[in-house]
């Protein structure tokens, strides 16, 4: 096991005081209306972004898992690696990932069963500069209890069947009934002006509500082999994906000319 990762973007993506960062997170999260009957979902699609830009729709998920954070004890989590070139899935060496709030337990035995299996490599090069990922903890740390382990997952190009794969072993045969979840993180269309972007991430939702993956297009998401991996684990599963937010940074900054797009659903 390697050092603790260091976080990479707070202050940029999120703000690197503890109080500001935890009013903030509570503070979307609180702004979130979520009903006291509604399940737990097996999976969750979250985007990625700027909290000033994505922050809210992602809330509807956390909110959510908030609703249910006695239930939760791990989370599988899943996206894109931005900044390094990368085939196929890799998990970390690292036990702890830090941020502002304070260490994340990482699920070390899982990561080296996915690498035994040859589901995965481990490699904490494509992790350390990631904000996919990184971005979606401190929600995770005012949400969850202190005790919940999480899994990281990055993915490069691969096939439909290996990253499906990879998710069904990482959840290890387990479901929401036993406090494991899935978390896929992506953003959708990226740098259309608004009313583009809004069309083809309409056909993006479209196709995750069908669950059709071969009808995700790498253009349509930055996260899109985890996605589309996602969505084949979904399929396969029988489960029922739900939007429950569609916005895009022209939401939150007013600018319409040029934005990325974001959707939170659950699956289940």
């Amino acid at each position: 096991m390697g050092p603790a990762r260091a976080p990479a973007v707070a202050g940029q993506f999120y703000p690197a005081d503890p109080d500001t960062l935890a009013r903030l997170v509570d503070s979307l999260l609180d702004a979130v209306p979520t009903g006291p009957d509604e399940p737990l979902a097996a999976a969750y699609v979250v985007p990625h972004a700027g909290y000033r830009y994505s922050g809210p729709t992602a809330a509807h998920v956390y909110g959510r898992l908030r609703a249910h954070a006695d239930e939760v004890r791990r989370v599988i989590l899943i996206g894109p690696a931005h900044y390094a070139r990368l085939m196929g899935c890799a998990v970390p060496s690292t036990s702890q990932w830090m941020t502002p709030l304070g260490p994340v337990t990482i699920d070390t035995d899982g990561c080296a069963e996915l690498a035994r299996a040859g589901l995965a490599t481990v490699d904490d090069r494509p992790h350390e500069p990631e904000h996919s990922l990184e971005v979606q903890l401190p929600f995770l740390q005012r949400s969850l209890r202190p005790d919940v382990i999480i899994s990281p997952i990055v993915v490069g190009p691969a096939t439909v069947d290996d990253v499906a794969n990879t998710i069904a072993a990482a959840a290890s045969g387990g479901s929401s009934r036993d406090g494991t979840v899935v978390l896929c993180s992506t953003d959708l269309s990226h740098y259309l002006d608004d009313v583009s972007a809004r069309q083809l991430d309409e056909l993006t939702v479209r196709s995750v509500l069908g669950l059709a993956p071969e009808e995700i297009g790498v253009k349509h998401a930055c996260g899109v082999y985890a996605l589309r991996g996602l969505v084949g684990w979904a399929e396969c599963r029988r489960l029922s994906p739900t939007l429950l937010h569609q916005s895009t940074s022209a939401d939150t900054t007013g600018d319409p000319s040029r934005v990325v797009g974001y959707a939170a659903l659950a699956i289940g």
